[in-house]
């Protein structure tokens, strides 16, 4: 035994640079302050459950810290996902929110650019429904206003905002001409993608083609974006494209 401590007290020296390494990294990623804006639970009506802990998984593994919120209206409505059909309940958004965020959760109106080095927006339809009208109005949809002022404080301050899924839309209409991608058009495994890609077109901003484990960054206007479920894609390819999302929006804070 005394043999053996002696020789693992020989190689402790060692070890300590990679330790020091391995906390001045993560020393410098816990700088990153984020903001994830969720919209609801459950992607019929709210946000997109997997991207939702895809963003947090990619953002713990980056050793950032952060906050989430979600506006304190109601659901545009409640769709029951086991028929796929709208039910007569009424949900709250930033309640139905706190199931994602296990009741760590504030509301949107509390959020400040100043506390943040970024933001990010998971998809679902909750994105295009709660955030936005977009799932009934299209390209002449509205922003809810504190979704709208989150999304200009932060391009104010040129602090980068991540979105995907669906999610790139609300950039579309609150930043005129910016760059986003909602996957591939003219491609089967992306079926909704070529009429987005047009209404945003029309809107007089720019749709780049980007398959669902790439990301387009505007650098202009520090959004990064990535198709997600906008792919009918296996999910670790949704999840790895999140995860370069992330990581690109990191290298921007």
């Amino acid at each position: 035994m005394l043999t053996l401590l002696r020789h693992c007290g020989r190689n402790l020296p060692t070890l300590r640079p990679i330790q020091t390494v391995h906390t001045r990294y993560y020393a410098t990623q816990m700088g990153k302050r984020v903001a994830v804006v969720l919209a609801g639970c459950g992607v019929y009506d709210g946000s997109e459950i997997h991207e939702a802990s895809a963003v947090l998984v990619h953002l713990s593994r980056g050793g950032a810290s952060v906050n989430m919120f979600a506006p304190n209206i109601d659901q545009m409505h409640v769709v029951n996902h086991l028929k796929g059909e709208p039910s007569e309940e009424k949900r709250n958004v930033l309640v139905e929110s706190a199931r994602l965020a296990r009741g760590n959760i504030q509301d949107l109106a509390k959020l400040s650019v100043e506390d943040h080095d970024a933001v990010i927006f998971p998809g679902g339809f909750g994105a295009a429904k709660n955030l936005c009208t977009w799932a009934v109005q299209g390209k002449d949809c509205s922003v809810n206003d504190e979704v709208k002022a989150a999304l200009q404080a932060f391009h104010g301050e040129g602090k980068p905002i991540g979105l995907c899924c669906i999610s790139p839309v609300l950039a579309a209409k609150v930043f005129p001409g910016c760059e986003v991608t909602v996957g591939i058009e003219k491609d089967d495994k992306y079926p909704d993608t070529a009429d987005t890609a047009a209404a945003i077109n029309q809107l007089g901003c720019k749709h780049v083609s980007k398959s669902v484990s790439q990301t387009h960054v505007d650098e202009k206007n520090k959004l990064v974006t990535t198709a997600a479920f906008m792919c009918n894609a296996p999910i670790h390819e949704v999840f790895d494209g999140i995860g370069a999302m992330v990581q690109d929006v990191l290298k921007l804070a």
